[in-house]
This record gives structure tokens, C-alpha cells and sequence, in this order.
């Protein structure tokens, strides 16, 4: 079946990808077990089951989405290709970052959740860069990357919350993507109008700036005074960029790309 399938459903190669990345994810909980057991198997038990659990939701995720793995014209693409290769390694991080949830910040894992977090960080800004530079951006990549933003925002804090590295509120980070789909899609259910956003400056600097502070503030290199303090600092300019954007969306508030 040729890549100029386009209103073909994924192809068996396609599926095949799947079960292969699905095979890795398997393959990557059991050797993080098996590291995780030589410094205690209580850690290694704690840190298994979470991890499996959003691995199990990636890849459910992945599945659901594979026919968006289309070229903007909609032409269909057999394989994943590198790009969202990388993406996916990016979401087995998180689901590694997920695993610590449920551990004790014990010295010997104290390094591990800010150090898989700030790779998978990292990663955002390569496999954007690949698809481009090979000429795969696809509707499936967009789709991961969004996707797996939003998830390394809600499992990265939640740990340093629970670790104490970083100040209950801000959770508040974690749940506005959420909380910002649904007052959005509540609009729709209503028959209310909803608006396009534009393309902001703002928005992709403000998250890569947070997903460094992230990083640093798992990293166990400041005291953890010292990251609530900035904590607080760095989350305002973030929820400010979320309430804007539903005012925007909502008709409240117009910018130059609105109707």
C-alpha cells in the first residue's frame, strides 16, 4: 500500500509500528525496574506501576490518533518516522518522571525525576527541528507534542509537589490547559461562539521557560525555600497567558488575527 493512501485507514505498517513502540515501552519499564531494584526493591515496586499506567495511556493515545498521521495536504505516511520517534521517547520520560510519584526522595533516585523530565525537554525542541529539516511534519506529530506538553506539565509538578521541591499551587500550571479545553469546549456545548486563537509570541517562550524552571527546581541543587519563592514567580506570567486566551477565545478580548 503506497503513502498516497489518503483516505486509507493507518496501514498494517503502520499498526506494526505501534506494536514495536508498544514492545519498547515494555522493554523500558522492565530495565528502569530492574536499575530501580539494585538500590531498594520497594522503589522499584512504587516506581513500576505509575510508570506502566501512563505508558498504557501513550500508547491507548497513540492508537486512537494514528490515522491523523498525515501530511497537511492528507496524504497518509506508513511509518512514524524519526520525529515522532522522538516524541515518543519524549513520552516515555514522562511516564518515567510519573513513576517517582509514589517514591520517597531518597538520595539515591533524588537526581532521576529532573533528570529524565530535562532530556524529554529537551527532546521537544529536537523532534520539532527533525520533522522539518526531512520534511514529516505531520498532524500526528503536532497531536504527540501537544499531547505530551500538557501530560510532562501535570506529572513533572505533581512530583516536585509531593518531593516538596515545589509550592502546591503550582498545580495551578498543571490543570489550566485542562481547565482552558474544557471552558472551551463547555462554549461549544452551549452554542456560544468560539474563536481561533493567533499565533502568539509569548505562549512557546513562556513554556520552554517553564519547563527549564521545571527541571531546575527537580534538580537538587537550590533549597527548596528558595524554588517556592521563584515557583510563585515564574507561574504568574503562565496563567496570565491562559486567561488571555480564553478572553480571547470567547469574544472578550480581540487581537489583530481575530475575526
Amino acid at each position: 500500500m503506497s503513502e498516497g493512501s489518503g483516505t486509507l485507514g493507518p496501514t498494517v505498517r503502520l499498526r506494526r509500528q505501534w506494536l514495536l513502540a508498544a514492545v519498547c515501552a515494555a522493554v523500558g519499564v522492565v530495565l528502569g525496574w530492574d536499575a530501580l531494584r539494585e538500590f531498594d526493591m520497594a522503589i522499584a515496586r512504587q516506581w513500576v506501576l505509575p510508570t506502566t499506567a501512563v505508558l498504557g495511556f501513550e500508547l491507548w493515545f497513540l492508537t486512537r490518533h494514528l490515522d491523523r498521521n498525515r501530511t497537511a495536504e492528507g496524504r497518509l505516511c506508513e511509518t512514524l518516522g524519526p520525529a515522532n520517534a522522538v516524541t515518543l521517547v519524549r513520552g516515555g520520560l514522562y511516564a518515567a518522571v510519573a513513576g517517582f510519584v509514589f517514591v520517597p526522595p531518597t538520595p539515591a533516585v533524588a537526581w532521576l525525576p529532573g533528570v529524565c523530565y530535562g532530556v524529554g525537554a529537551a527532546l521537544d525542541w529536537i523532534d520539532g527541528r527533525i520533522a522539518t529539516t526531512i520534511g514529516r511534519v505531520t498532524r500526528l506529530g503536532a497531536t504527540l507534542d501537544h499531547a505530551f506538553d500538557t501530560l510532562g506539565f501535570l506529572v513533572a509538578p505533581l512530583v516536585g509537589v509531593v518531593w516538596g521541591r515545589l509550592p502546591v499551587w503550582y498545580l495551578a500550571l498543571s490543570f489550566a490547559r485542562y481547565v482552558f479545553k474544557a471552558a472551551r469546549a463547555g462554549r461549544r456545548h452551549r452554542g456560544r461562539p468560539v474563536y481561533d486563537l493567533p499565533e502568539s509570541r509569548a505562549r512557546r517562550p513562556l513554556a520552554a521557560g517553564q519547563m527549564a524552571f521545571i527541571t531546575l527546581a527537580l534538580l537538587p541543587v537550590l533549597p527548596a525555600p528558595t524554588v517556592h519563592v521563584a515557583a510563585t514567580l515564574a507561574l504568574v506570567p503562565s496563567l496570565a497567558v491562559f486567561a488571555r486566551d480564553y478572553l480571547v477565545v470567547s469574544g472578550r478580548l480581540r487581537t489583530d488575527g481575530s475575526p
